[in-house]
């Protein structure tokens, strides 16, 4: 027993700067921190990525609701108070350095037996009790420190969160704002397709009356119109959706949301490529790797808190007061007490409780670096799964730009080859509703780019700072 103690004292002495292991930050692998596989793609650009991302559409109204969401949002509200609540753990751990104070009072009016009293004394009387305390840990194990390390992470990881939610109300808010104005663009190409439709049944009605025509043509065309008109109360309730969602990302209710913001009637369009940097600017960016590399940091301080229970807790004390019969005797030079000592809290030799919480602790360090290695990869998946996204988008506009431009040369040669009587109605019928769709998929592609890039910011992570 007695060499078991001396072993255990010697190892405190060893233990004096803080039990547990030393936070040492995970590097990534090199090929994380590389340049992206679809850096090279069409619109992409390997440069460094920028703040403010959402400005690149140059488009006043958008940096405004973006302004409002930062401030107003109330998710982030949530991310902030969740962010306070951590510093004040912090700053609560933090005072665990200083020395513990406290004052005592006790006041009480009591009879006792007579047994208890001297013959011609009162037996009923006034007490008066007042203490100071003071206690003061010594830290030798380093408890006081790790705990210190793991509330700053908790600190760190709360900061991070926060501005994760910042980047994913920035691309909800930039989203909403976009589908609103596609749904617009793709609004007023229905309604112009049910025009251009109107006014061909107009003149198949007239070739109907002077025979040129079937009646059978007049109900063909007015059911092709009818179809393509039912498109445009799905379209306004999507531009509204969008305008609601947009009122609600900036602390808004849907009546207070700015006439301003449902101005626009074109998809944003970007004229430059995408910046998107590489890995390490990738991984140095996102707020989901720092919140695992803090939460990990945190986990490893954990184990030196568990740790330091192996060894003795000491704390030096002391104690001043006074008791008397009334506060003037209190305060009036009664009887004085001190007390100075130490305390000396040690669990030992059965220490399996606190090595079962060191082994759990440990465990959830190696929880918190697979979280962070997982955290990396889903990133740089992320990241990669947008950039191909987007490029294949704009491939698959191009080709949809070009059918578009193709139906429209068809549509107009057939309408004039019927007007001199070279072709049938079906013919310009057919014509009529690939130009239709050539015009309805060209918009609705605009609007895909536009979320395919929305999306591949917010995969960049920042930008809001």
């Amino acid at each position: 027993m007695k060499r078991a103690l001396l072993s255990s004292l010697s190892a405190l002495t060893l233990a004096a700067c803080a039990a547990g292991p030393n936070y040492v930050a995970p590097i990534p692998a090199p090929k994380a921190t590389a340049s992206f596989i679809g850096a090279g793609q069409p619109g992409i650009a390997a440069t460094t990525a920028g703040d403010h991302w959402w400005r690149l559409y140059d488009d006043p109204v958008l940096d405004g609701l973006v302004a409002d969401a930062l401030k107003a949002n109330t998710d982030i509200r949530v991310a902030v108070a969740r962010l306070d609540a951590a510093r004040a753990s912090l700053r609560g751990v933090r005072n665990d350095r200083l020395p513990q104070t406290n004052i005592v009072t006790n006041t009480n009016y009591a009879r006792l037996p007579a047994a208890q009293r001297l013959p011609g004394m009162d037996r009923e009387d006034a007490g008066v009790d007042i203490g100071f305390n003071v206690a003061y840990e010594l830290d030798l194990a380093g408890r006081v420190k790790r705990n210190i390390e793991a509330a700053r992470g908790d600190v760190g990881a709360a900061e991070a969160d926060a501005d994760a939610v910042r980047v994913a109300i920035v691309a909800a808010t930039t989203r909403a704002y976009v589908d609103a104005a596609a749904s617009a663009e793709r609004l007023a190409v229905a309604e112009r397709v049910v025009k251009l439709l109107d006014e061909s049944a107009r003149l198949t009605g007239k070739r109907v009356e002077a025979g040129r025509a079937a009646p059978l043509d007049t109900i063909r065309i007015t059911t092709l119109r009818d179809q393509r008109a039912a498109l445009v109360p799905a379209l306004q309730a999507d531009r509204q959706a969008a305008l609601f969602r947009l009122a609600t990302l900036t602390g808004r209710t849907p009546q207070e949301l700015p006439a301003i913001a449902a101005a626009r009637t074109s998809t944003p369009r970007l004229t430059q490529p995408i910046p998107v940097g590489d890995g390490a600017a990738l991984l140095a960016r996102r707020p989901d790797v720092r919140a695992a590399e803090r939460r990990l940091a945190a986990a490893t301080a954990r184990i030196g808190v568990a740790t330091a229970d192996l060894y003795p807790r000491i704390s030096l004390g002391g104690s001043v007061g006074s008791t008397g019969t009334g506060f003037g005797d209190v305060f009036g030079g009664g009887p004085l007490r001190w007390l100075v000592g130490s305390l000396i809290n040690w669990t030992f030799p059965n220490t399996g409780a606190t090595r079962a919480r060191i082994a759990g602790a440990e465990a959830d360090m190696r929880g918190a670096l697979a979280e962070f290695d997982g955290t990396v990869l889903q990133a740089l998946q992320e990241t990669e799964t947008a950039m191909s996204t987007y490029a294949r988008e704009l491939d698959r506009r191009t080709a949809l730009q070009a059918a578009r431009n193709g139906a429209e040369r068809a549509a107009r040669i057939t309408r004039a080859r019927q007007r001199e009587g070279q072709i049938d109605f079906l013919s310009v019928l057919d014509a009529e509703r690939t130009f239709a769709d050539a015009d309805a998929d060209l918009a609705a592609a605009d609007a895909r780019i536009a979320g395919a890039q929305v999306d591949l910011f917010r995969s960049l992570g920042g930008g809001w700072s």
